[in-house]
């Protein structure tokens, strides 16, 4: 899952978006609207995360413009505006949440995971493939029952291949949602990540490489 992270704050910002990289997600992160709106042109989020009072204008306008512009990846206002007036008009511009500073880190990680959630196609929150078990809500991984340590990343990559299993996903699908802007396109952090999942995850393999075209997730023994 691919967060934007809009906050002028800079201790704030900084600390969300190390919380949100601890819990997995690929995040972006812009302190101006400008800056936002060149990161939102150029990549796909699952999630936007706005604070209100920023240098060069009000998130809520801007997110007023970007639905006008059929940009509907849904969105939560971070901000200390708590008026309940503020709270309407940020649901009248077309959030789809509201959070108060202060706030909790884990309160923020838990709502923003269940909006990327509601793009597309709903995914529970338990998914199985043969004997793994992936429990997105504890971030844990089980196969045959025994807890396998994944890094924040493998666990992204395994999370997207099995909510569509049997379908292939492209290596630039995956770097899109589960990497961020530091990451190089070109590099081989894909393949480093696919074959250190391979070795934990163990036989029969579970992660099938399609040749040119990307990678799935069955129960087919790949190359």
């Amino acid at each position: 899952m691919r967060v934007l992270v809009v906050e002028d704050d800079n201790d704030v910002r900084q600390a969300v978006v190390e919380e949100f990289l601890d819990n997995g997600f690929a995040v972006d992160d812009a302190r101006t609207l400008v800056d936002a709106q060149v990161l939102v042109l150029a990549n796909t989020y699952d999630c936007l995360v706005l604070d209100r009072s920023l240098p060069d204008g009000d998130g809520l306008d801007q997110l007023t413009r970007w639905r006008a512009e059929s940009v509907l990846t849904p969105a939560l206002f971070l901000t200390a505006k708590d008026a309940v007036d503020d709270r309407v008009a940020g649901f009248d511009a077309g959030g789809d949440d509201y959070l108060v500073k202060p706030f909790a880190m884990a309160e923020l990680v838990v709502r923003v995971r269940r909006l990327c959630r509601q793009q597309g196609v709903v995914v529970p929150s338990i998914l199985q493939l043969g004997d793994l078990e992936l429990d997105s809500a504890r971030r844990e991984v089980r196969r045959a029952g025994i807890l396998l340590g994944l890094t924040g990343k493998e666990f992204a990559v395994l999370e997207m291949l099995i909510s569509q299993p049997e379908v292939i996903i492209s290596k630039e699908e995956l770097v899109q949602h589960c990497w961020d802007e530091r990451t190089d396109p070109l590099s081989n952090t894909v393949e480093v990540h696919i074959a250190s999942l391979r070795r934990k995850l163990g036989q029969p393999p579970l992660i099938q490489t399609v040749r040119g075209a990307g990678y799935r997730a069955d129960l087919i023994s790949g190359v």
